[in-house]
């Protein structure tokens, strides 16, 4: 059934869309599958979308045709499609009134994702109105509260020191504290990996207590404040709850030195929103684990990186991972600095549509993914800036002399290009530094040609 004639509307401007105020507008690429129409499959994408069935039926009224989704754009060039959701829409809670990822998420990529018509279509930009952007949690905290703990400026703080516990699926609770113990006497941030949670071989409780006594004593021996990033996804939001719980009584005066990390593309908007509102004086870490299987460049349904992050500074994320931008060894590219403006800046630019934040507070980038001190100067010269969580396992774990010498070289590397001076020239004078060179010869080799005449390695 052709569906064109009540689902799109091509006289639909969109600065007009915008200035009304009551649309939800996203932007898709979409390919009918052959023998189908471009505006009759988008129409019937759209009304999949919303009040749309595959037959008439006799309950549709004036109300229901008013809240129709409408195709308001196409380019079946470039196999553009851009549909105008009305906020009404959208679910809302009964106990406060506020809006849901679940809800946005339901209508915009639900079960139009498995229509028989359509090839593919995948979401690559949306646009939130003011009047239902105000209706989302947003962050509660992000990285200037980080400065705060760590003793440092609230403006332009610079890059946290990280590292990530490695092998991936942890240790058990001594050597993981032991671990986290070495890392800290040079850095400042340490974060469980996705699978560290509460396994038989490390349970929670007992890598928890030993970790928060790792904390005080590195913070005694190094007179810094330090920061852990405890795992506390869970399916059932209640052991979540328990997990935040147990973890702020044992780290007790150091409670706020303490951020959550929620695996929150497999644990979903539940989890997220959990944390966000069970513990909102807690940095919320947002890991998203998994989500390559729609965001990838090479999945042609779903949403992209750039959709999925800017969803997450709705959903309230403190901070999540945003990718290296190429420079590391995840899938990226350089322009994907436009994902860290989008989390971090009050007005930006996406590939379809400009977002006003309104105020909503920041959500911090989080890097990480085969960085190095070579890789990070790149990076941030890419970026425009260094106000961000950088973690490196191997980067920090893999160096000649240790993670402490490791974690050395990660700061050494950031006040290099904070000073504006060349890597190898910095390295003349830094030790740890230099010995990055020689950790990571691969790198160097590439990165920096000549490296080992200037800084005289055999």
């Amino acid at each position: 059934m052709d569906q064109s004639g009540r689902y799109s509307d091509l006289a639909l401007h969109e600065k007009e869309l915008i200035e009304g105020g009551r649309h939800v507008l996203c932007a898709y690429i979409l390919k009918p599958k052959a023998g189908h129409g471009y505006l009759a499959t988008a129409a019937h994408f759209a009304a999949e979308s919303s009040t749309g069935t595959n037959v008439e039926v006799c309950t549709t009224d004036d109300f229901t045709r008013g809240v129709d989704a409408l195709v308001y754009e196409i380019d079946e060039a470039r196999e553009i499609t851009k549909i105008a959701y009305p906020i009404e829409l959208f679910d809302r809670n009964i106990t406060d009134g506020r809006a849901m990822l679940a809800s946005f998420l339901t209508m915009t990529i639900g079960n139009n994702q498995g229509m028989g018509d359509v090839e593919y279509a995948k979401m690559h930009d949306f646009y939130i109105p003011p009047a239902y952007l105000q209706l989302f949690d947003g962050p509660a905290m992000n990285i200037v509260d980080l400065w705060r703990v760590l003793g440092r400026p609230m403006l332009d703080g610079g890059m946290v020191v990280g590292t990530i516990i490695k092998p991936k699926l942890g240790l058990r609770p001594q050597p993981f504290a032991d671990a986290c113990y070495q890392f800290w006497l040079g850095g400042d941030f340490i974060k469980n990996d996705e699978p560290q949670g509460n396994q038989v071989f490390s349970p929670l409780k007992e890598t928890i207590r030993l970790v928060a006594d790792a904390m005080r004593r590195a913070q005694d021996e190094t007179g810094e404040a330090k920061l852990f990033s405890a795992n506390i996804t869970a399916d059932d939001p209640f052991e979540m709850i328990a997990r935040g719980e147990y973890i702020l009584e044992t780290f007790a005066e150091n409670a706020n030195h303490v951020a959550f990390l929620v695996d929150g593309y497999v644990a979903g908007p539940t989890a997220i929103t959990t944390c966000r509102r069970r513990f909102p004086n807690q940095f919320l870490h947002y890991h998203r684990a998994g989500h390559g299987a729609v965001t990838s460049p090479s999945a042609k349904r779903g949403y992209t990186a750039f959709v999925h992050c800017k969803m997450s500074r709705l959903q309230g994320a403190s901070g999540i991972h945003t990718g290296t931008m190429g420079y590391g060894k995840m899938e990226g590219a350089a322009d994907d600095r436009r994902i860290a403006y989008m989390l971090e800046r009050d007005s930006a630019d996406g590939p379809f549509f400009h977002q006003q934040w309104l105020g909503m507070k920041a959500t911090t980038p989080i890097i990480s993914g085969g960085m190095n001190a070579l890789r990070l100067p790149g990076f941030f010269a890419n970026l425009g800036h260094s106000n961000v969580i950088q973690t490196s396992g191997g980067g920090a774990f893999g160096h000649i002399d240790g993670p402490i010498a490791g974690a050395a070289s990660l700061r050494q590397a950031h006040e290099a290009w904070k000073a504006g001076v060349g890597l190898v020239e910095y390295a003349r004078e830094h030790r740890e530094l230099a010995r990055a060179f020689e950790s990571f010869p691969g790198d160097a080799d590439g990165l920096f040609p000549g490296w080992k005449k200037a800084l005289g390695v055999a």
